[in-house]
């Protein structure tokens, strides 16, 4: 048998970007930590950017993962609000993959349906099943929670054939 593989999923957000680290051996998860990174609200856009680079990058440093994965971007009727995530979602990007890391990508259903068993489903049944599969796990946040639920829907998929080219190339 292998080595545990070390994943941080990734739940991008201006104000608060969650991240949660599993480890992976076969088909066991071990919550490792979990926590979120903010910004300053009241910050120029660009400074807030670099907040969210700065603590994303200090929690690599620190943990030192195998892998990551990131939630896509949810479109909404707003916008500037989708830009403005969509900015924060490059920096949880960015800072994995200047590290080094293969940066694997999940629709919110995909996560949804690794984590509750279908593609729809609230807020509570995702952490509720986050703490079923990972006793041990603590969250600050909801945005913590969802990240973790982001790492074991990677878990689960990161023997796929896509994934595993995508390694290779990289």
């Amino acid at each position: 048998m292998g080595d545990a593989i070390r994943i941080i999923g990734i739940d991008p957000g201006l104000r608060r970007t969650g991240w949660g680290i599993v480890e992976s051996l076969g088909n066991s998860l071990r919550f490792v930590a979990s926590g979120t990174v903010r910004s300053e609200d009241k910050a120029a856009l660009a400074t807030r950017l670099c907040q969210l680079h700065d603590g994303l990058a200090e929690v690599l440093h620190a943990a030192m993962p195998h892998e990551a994965a990131v939630e896509q971007t949810f479109v909404n009727k707003d916008a500037v609000a989708t830009l403005k995530l969509g900015q924060a979602r490059g920096i949880a990007m960015l800072v994995p993959a200047r590290a080094g890391l293969v940066v694997a990508e999940y629709a919110p259903n995909a996560v949804k349906k690794a984590v509750i068993g279908v593609g729809h489903g609230d807020k509570k049944q995702i952490h509720m099943m986050v703490k079923v599969l990972l006793p041990k796990a603590t969250f600050d946040t909801e945005h913590a929670a969802d990240a973790l639920a982001i790492a074991i829907c990677h878990a689960h998929h990161r023997q796929s054939v896509a994934y595993r080219m995508a390694a290779l190339a990289s």
